[in-house]
């Protein structure tokens, strides 16, 4: 019996990476109004859509750069170890994460500004290449430094942290950095405890 072949179907992190990009042009051709897409502090013009509009909205093209570059980098690696479901459900669970800890800083801190870009997202995927290939060795673009993934994601951590408490790099939204790892790794550890069990049964 003949059967047709099987139809390969196109990776979800450059699905999104494409999407991402055409939204960046479609943001700065002025054919739309953007800010609404942003995320903007509580009170001061939030909607909830915007926990997954903020990250296809960026600042300029080198916003756009460093993040399409880190998911092209570590997207396919990750998705092809865990399927495109899990990929996408791990993606968008970080980006909202990390659009949820800057809400409570913002409301804490009273920032008005709104915020936008997908980097939350982009520490979830640095957090999960590094928990996966802790020996893989990143070569870094500046300084180019070869260092192993553990270690990278470890300082690339703890520095984002120092910078968010002192306010080093004003307008970088290092919190939602810091919240999209923190809900990456509470998702990993919830998956890895739901695939032990699963084993068990």
């Amino acid at each position: 019996m003949n059967t047709l072949p099987r139809r390969k179907t196109p990776s979800s992190a450059l699905v999104i990476l494409i999407v991402t990009v055409l939204a960046y042009f479609i943001q700065t051709s002025g054919l739309i109004n953007a800010a609404p897409l942003a995320l903007w502090p509580l009170g001061a013009g939030f909607a909830p859509w915007q926990l997954i509009t903020y990250g296809f909205l960026h600042g300029g093209l080198m916003h756009l750069f460093l993040n399409m570059f880190a998911l092209y980098m570590f997207g396919p690696l990750i998705e092809r170890a865990w399927g495109p479901k899990r990929f996408l459900i791990y993606y968008f669970v970080c980006m909202v994460g990390a659009g949820l800890v800057q809400l409570v800083v913002t409301a804490m801190m009273g920032a008005p500004r709104p915020t936008i870009g997908a980097s939350g997202a982009m520490f979830g995927l640095l957090l999960a290449f590094g928990m996966m290939y802790p020996n893989e060795r990143i070569l870094l673009i500046f300084p180019p430094i070869p260092m192993k993934a553990k270690w990278f994601v470890i300082g690339y951590g703890a520095l984002t942290l120092v910078f968010g408490m002192t306010g080093t790099m004003a307008g970088v939204a290092h919190f939602a950095h810091l919240g999209g790892m923190l809900f990456g790794l509470i998702l990993i550890l919830y998956w890895g405890r739901s695939d032990f069990l699963r084993r068990r049964r």
